[in-house]
């Protein structure tokens, strides 16, 4: 597996641990805060520097990175709702922004599983 592959399923599985988060009952938000940090950390230390080989892959990047930067906003809009009617709307809408982030990382781990199934192939081929 490449490493770019292994970063975004790492990415993955950090989105996955805040989805956890936010779909229990009794939200700390606190405590999705820190998790969002660390994701958002992860990103622009361990993706962000990689080398972009597929022009869908910069444009998914890119995506990535501002809906991280989106759901900072949303985080923080949650954190300051008074009222349970808000609270849950600024929930909803976190949890969604975390599904469009996690279909990003899909999008790009399934260009990198087609790059290596065809490298796959054409190593069939030569042989």
């Amino acid at each position: 597996m490449s490493q770019k592959y292994d970063k975004y399923l790492e990415l993955l599985g950090l989105i996955d641990g805040l989805q956890s988060q936010s779909a229990i009952e009794a939200v700390d938000v606190s405590k999705l805060r820190l998790a969002l940090v660390e994701s958002q950390k992860f990103f622009g230390q361990q993706i962000a520097p990689l080398p972009d080989t597929d022009a869908k892959e910069r444009s998914y990047r890119t995506e990535i990175s501002k809906q991280l930067r989106l759901l900072e906003i949303d985080v923080m809009f949650l954190r300051g709702a008074r009222h349970s009617s808000t609270f849950d709307k600024r929930l909803n809408q976190t949890i969604e922004r975390l599904g469009i982030i996690k279909q990003y990382c899909l999008a790009v781990v399934q260009i990198e599983a087609g790059g290596r199934r065809q490298e796959a192939e054409g190593e069939e081929i030569d042989a």
